[in-house]
């Protein structure tokens, strides 16, 4: 509800009412804003008071308004820089929001393919760990990452106890790292990948193959990560992100 006699306009109140309700997702990306009649009801105000709120959340890029159909929330696609330095946690800090990782499974595992890329030899030891990371509620990327057993027997632990790639590394002594190389193509998820992401098997994701290296060098991490497609904008850089 508004408060009168307080120095702030009534319909900049009410903007700023339902702006924290779209930052809060009670009106997620898409969805559909109650009527100028339902708003005022709630507010007690009249409709030109909420006219004129709405019309300033249009101005900022929040809303959008369709004639004859009503007023919908923007789809705001996370901004994900790709670069030399591609850190999860700092990336949402950037943009203002909060990022949580969560350890799906983990397994030791043998794989010619993924040691090559790891450096190891083909029959070398090899440690899968599946994360799936949110930006705020929504999920955001499911990842198999890929590390040397024999140097990180702990690393999928580590992740679980830290929610964090970086820290579980500083805690073997890497204090850095950095993005050696990235594959970024478009395709269909698999059916597991699709309900982890919360999307339609028919929407198509963004999947960023990747490896990690320490500053000397050597591999790390090898990864494949798919994003939800509509809802990250991958951006690539040179510089250190």
């Amino acid at each position: 509800m508004v408060e009168r006699d307080t120095g702030v306009a009534v319909w900049r109140q009410i903007g700023e009412s339902l702006a924290e309700d779209i930052r809060a997702r009670r009106y997620p990306p898409g969805s559909q804003l109650p009527t100028e009649m339902a708003l005022a009801t709630h507010y007690a105000v009249n409709r030109h008071t909420v006219r004129r709120a709405i019309g300033e959340l249009a101005q900022h890029g929040l809303i959008r308004i369709e004639r004859g159909r009503g007023t919908f929330v923007e789809s705001s696609a996370l901004r994900y820089a790709i670069g030399k330095r591609t850190r999860f946690t700092e990336t949402l800090r950037q943009q203002g929001m909060h990022g949580q990782t969560a350890v799906i499974d983990s397994a030791v595992i043998t794989d010619a393919t993924i040691a090559r890329h790891l450096g190891l030899s083909r029959q070398a030891k090899v440690l899968f760990v599946r994360m799936r990371r949110h930006a705020e509620k929504n999920p955001v990327s499911v990842s198999d990452n890929y590390f040397d057993a024999r140097r990180f027997p702990d690393f999928a632990t580590l992740l679980e106890e830290t929610a964090s790639v970086s820290t579980a590394f500083a805690r073997h002594g890497i204090a850095d790292y950095i993005r050696v190389w990235s594959r970024i193509t478009a395709r269909l998820p698999e059916a597991d990948i699709a309900r982890l992401l919360e999307q339609p098997k028919v929407r198509p994701i963004l999947q960023v193959e990747a490896l990690n290296a320490d500053t000397a060098g050597a591999p790390l991490q090898y990864t494949i990560a798919r994003f939800a497609g509509d809802g990250v904008e991958l951006m690539v850089s040179n510089e250190d992100v």
